[in-house]
């Protein structure tokens, strides 16, 4: 006779297992029910304004198409229009040169006015005829630095036929001096295409070591026993400035600053005096001496100016080299009487101090005399 199937509390043994299966999935069913209704109430949130966004947008009057292109639409002018409005931008422009394909790093007159000289990064020298400033075009002469030359400073020798070029190269800076730079009249564009292009007279490699060319100026040793020649002063970036014989390229002299680093160095007009501008606010002057022969025999320092409170960016001497003009960054451009004190052996001080701000026509006139 079978054995009956023992019980807890009235159930079955067999039938706890079953009863708890089942009241775990109506538990189980009741959860997802409860998630996936939460579901449908945030999706139907979110759709809402949506429905409400494009119902706005369907009442949304658009202007006509002509209306919106005429809102949006510039004043017509013309390109010679353009050209008048940039000339009007300072009341002395005249002209542009154009053609430079690159930054433009240095220029220089010649002498008589009538040439200008660039150098450009792209490593070519462009010479312009600029007899009258107002012309719509000019006569141009380039010139092809060797290859991988960077050209820094530039100047003009014997008047303005010919000019040497300072670069700076992989090995160091170095000198050009070209002849024959000036174009000569010619009847038409054809025969100035003809002109064969100037060719390096003398070189140098080197010069400043390392150190680049900040400026170049070129002058006639008139003073004293000079005969007359082209007398280059290269100014470096270091503290060095050194003097050329034009002409052949000989390096005449070598001086040194000792003031960290020059800004730019100048010679008179005459030759007699050379002057830098450095680190420091102080001026240095040194006097070229020549001998019986022409030729550079000694530069001694003969000066020092004092009364700039900030470092000298940029000086220049009056046509007659009597006098230096130097600007500083105190604000101030200071007018140096050299000639008297120098004669009677007295301390340099200055003649006039100026303020760039009070005086800015009067400075401009002092520099153009300068030039």
């Amino acid at each position: 006779m079978p054995m009956p199937s023992p019980t807890v509390l009235g159930f079955s043994v067999v039938s706890i297992p079953l009863l708890s299966a089942i009241v775990g999935g109506v538990l189980a069913l009741l959860l997802f029910a409860d998630y996936f209704r939460r579901k449908r109430a945030e999706v139907a949130t979110i759709a809402e304004p949506l429905e409400l966004k494009t119902a706005d947008q369907k009442h949304v009057v658009k202007p006509p198409p002509l209306a919106s292109r005429k809102a949006h639409a510039r004043p017509h002018h013309s390109h010679a229009a353009d050209k008048d409005q940039n000339k009007r931008h300072h009341p002395l422009d005249i002209n542009t040169l154009r053609g430079h394909v690159d930054a433009v790093t240095a220029l220089c007159f010649s002498s008589d006015g009538r040439n200008l000289a660039t150098t450009c990064s792209d490593g070519v020298v462009r010479i312009f005829t600029v007899d009258d400033a107002s012309n719509k075009s000019f006569k141009l002469l380039k010139i092809n630095l060797p290859p991988g030359a960077q050209p820094t400073a530039i100047a003009f020798l014997e008047g303005a036929s010919s000019l040497v070029v300072a670069a700076q190269v992989l090995s160091g800076s170095c000198l050009y001096m070209y002849g024959d730079v000036i174009l000569k009249p010619a009847g038409d564009s054809k025969q100035q295409a003809k002109v064969p292009a100037p060719e390096i007279k003398w070189e140098h490699h080197k010069i400043h070591e390392m150190r680049s060319v900040l400026t170049l100026v070129g002058v006639p040793a008139t003073y004293g026993t000079g005969d007359g020649s082209m007398i280059v002063a290269s100014c470096s970036e270091g503290t060095d400035i050194k003097l050329w014989h034009g002409k052949s390229g000989k390096e005449l002299a070598a001086v040194d600053t000792n003031q960290l680093k020059n800004n730019m160095a100048t010679i008179s007009p005459n030759g007699r005096f050379l002057a830098a501008a450095a680190f420091t606010a102080d001026v240095k002057v040194w006097e070229i001496l020549y001998a019986k022969d022409g030729s550079v025999k000694e530069v001694s320092k003969v000066m020092q100016l004092k009364g700039h409170k900030s470092a000298v960016t940029c000086l220049c001497f009056t046509p007659n080299s009597e006098n230096i003009i130097t600007a500083s960054k105190d604000g101030t451009i200071r007018i140096w009487n050299i000639k008297g004190m120098f004669n009677e052996g007295l301390d340099i001080s200055v003649f006039i101090c100026l303020c760039f701000r009070k005086i800015y026509q009067l400075i401009n006139i002092a520099i153009l005399d300068c030039d």
